[in-house]
């Protein structure tokens, strides 16, 4: 293939997201804020429940150092 080939593939790729982006320009997004309020809020009953999980004991080796003698 010949490079003006390519180069004209290019373009017609070019003008075609150029004509794409004029005729079907994107929509303006409309918030409901009234929704988003209502749905950040939190239930603190829930939170504040005491549950007696289990605890597990931990072999912690990471700070066991060789001796290099």
């Amino acid at each position: 293939m010949r490079s003006h080939h390519l180069f004209a593939i290019a373009l017609a790729f070019v003008a075609g997201f150029g004509v794409k982006q004029v005729f079907f320009s994107p929509s303006t997004a409309k918030a409901n804020v009234d929704d988003a309020i209502k749905g950040a809020r939190i239930d603190l009953s829930t939170i504040r429940v005491d549950a007696d999980l289990p605890v597990h004991e931990m072999h912690d080796m990471s700070f066991v150092f060789t001796d290099s003698n």
